[in-house]
């Protein structure tokens, strides 16, 4: 066993190489319709299945989305980019070589700017370049079968400098990078569905040290969480390895291998030795020419861009004075944000609703295993429900009722639903709400003192009895008010 004290002698090394599959109708190098959930090998072509003589094809809307990535991330656009053959053999490759870019790819440099544990962290990117993805196996009882409806999937991708410190980083930067495609309309990236997949490189160094040590690779990991477990997994096995050899070169305690994450054993598996460049023999792709991307191509794509989360999240904590944890929440999830946008044009308290979509019907909504989506509630529902409450013409305890109600009947409009319910209609009776304000003040008394001493809480516990005993139907505004009053009169 190594003691815990020692693992803060070290320091992390990661890199990541995230692979996107893009959104286009079809193929990268086909016209094979590019779809997700189709009976299998009903989406191929001669080109999916490597047949003797078919040519490829590049996809023009593959090129184009990849441009937008590039210039998402401000990085160097190459005028001139090609493709390689990229040799190994496998079943679910049925050319015994995949086409690549390993020479010129068509993005490089770059990077992500992302929040980690409320400071904002840039990450370097090497390269992003396009690529086809393999058919996919299915293993059964007694046999196994290849379906080639991914063959020929468009895949960018994305490779990191060795820049991240942490698995959180790591996993901080992977979450940037879907958001960004998710914005950029390039891909779902489901990884349910595989449509985003992640590779792990991890080494570790003394603190101190400049020079990187050997990596291993950790493959094809397809969850957020997943990633954060595998790194801090594999950081802990390297460390020790280290601590229990130390007088051995470090290259002959870590030796370069192809590792999987086991979520049964809770640690990351050895695959298979690691293969070098040499291995993979690279050539130029015959069947394809050089693509140009010219000024004008870069211009007409940029000036279509959207705009990109972290952008977003900048103008939510800026303009619309949401909490940076507020404002992550929403960016993260892009469906959410431009449901909070279409909500927004309709009601001015940006942090009301933020907090009725993400706390309220968020919370209720997975309590049924369902979502605003599914259901289908208009935004602008959602905007005037805001504005009942802002309006004080409900309370927020009324709200939550409401909100149920919505939930009921994702349809009906929330006014006509306060309309139609007698016991949504506020207690706004002045002299019927100083009663019970009188009768709250005369049962605590040291509450009032409390207050007068400096005490602010004890004036919400005030608040509290009122809105208690008026089964939260008084206004607040009144009660408030008269609290105030008659606290007044006591000094």
């Amino acid at each position: 066993m190594v003691d815990d004290t020692a693992f803060d002698m070290w320091e992390t090394v990661i890199g990541l190489e995230v692979h996107v599959q893009l959104n286009t109708k079809s193929k990268l190098f086909s016209s094979a319709a590019n779809r997700f959930g189709d009976e299998p090998n009903t989406n191929l072509s001669e080109v999916c299945t490597g047949q003797p003589g078919a040519m490829p094809v590049i996809n023009k809307e593959a090129v184009t989305k990849a441009i937008r990535f590039g210039l998402a991330v401000n990085a160097k656009i190459s005028k001139l980019t090609t493709f390689d053959r990229k040799s190994y053999f496998y079943p679910d490759s049925p050319r015994n070589f995949q086409i690549t870019q390993f020479y010129h790819p068509i993005i490089t440099k770059g990077s992500v700017v992302s929040d980690v544990g409320g400071e904002t962290k840039r990450f370097q990117i090497s390269e992003a370049h396009l690529e086809d993805d393999s058919a996919m196996l299915k293993h059964f009882d007694t046999f196994a079968g290849i379906d080639y409806n991914r063959a020929g999937t468009p895949l960018l991708e994305i490779v990191s400098e060795p820049c991240m410190r942490s698995a959180k980083e790591a996993a901080s930067y992977a979450m940037a990078i879907r958001s960004i495609m998710q914005y950029i309309d390039a891909s779902d990236c489901s990884m349910e569905e595989g449509s985003l997949r992640i590779d792990a490189n991890v080494s570790v160094r003394p603190k101190g040290e400049t020079t990187l040590r050997t990596k291993t690779e950790i493959k094809n990991i397809n969850s957020f969480n997943f990633l954060q477990l595998a790194i801090d997994s594999e950081i802990r096995r390297q460390i020790k390895l280290y601590e229990q050899n130390p007088h051995l070169p470090f290259d002959e305690v870590i030796s370069s291998g192809t590792y999987r994450w086991d979520m049964q054993k809770k640690q990351t598996v050895l695959m298979r030795k690691k293969e070098r460049a040499e291995d993979y023999r690279y050539f130029p792709e015959p069947d394809l020419v050089p693509i140009i991307i010219t000024d004008e191509d870069i211009a007409k794509i940029e000036s279509e861009m959207p705009e990109l989360p972290h952008k977003r999240f900048e103008r939510y904590i800026k303009k619309l004075n949401l909490t940076k944890y507020d404002a992550s929440i929403l960016i993260t999830d892009k469906k959410l944000s431009d449901y909070f946008e279409k909500a927004l044009a309709n009601c001015k308290n940006a942090k009301l609703l933020c907090n009725i979509l993400t706390i309220e019907f968020l919370g209720k909504l997975k309590e049924k295993n369902t979502t605003l989506f599914k259901i289908n509630i208009d935004p602008m529902h959602i905007a005037k429900l805001v504005n009942l409450i802002d309006s004080q013409t409900i309370t927020g305890k009324i709200a939550k009722s409401v909100i149920d109600d919505m939930i009921k009947d994702p349809k009906k409009d929330p006014e006509k639903i306060v309309k139609e319910n007698p016991n949504y209609q506020p207690l706004t009776d002045e002299s019927q709400i100083e009663k019970i304000v009188d009768q709250v003040l005369k049962e605590n008394p040291t509450s009032i003192k409390d207050y007068l001493n400096g005490k602010e809480k004890a004036l919400a516990f005030l608040v509290g009895q009122v809105m208690k005993l008026t089964k939260g139907k008084a206004s607040p505004g009144i009660v408030n008010k008269l609290i105030f009053q008659k606290i007044k009169k006591e000094k």
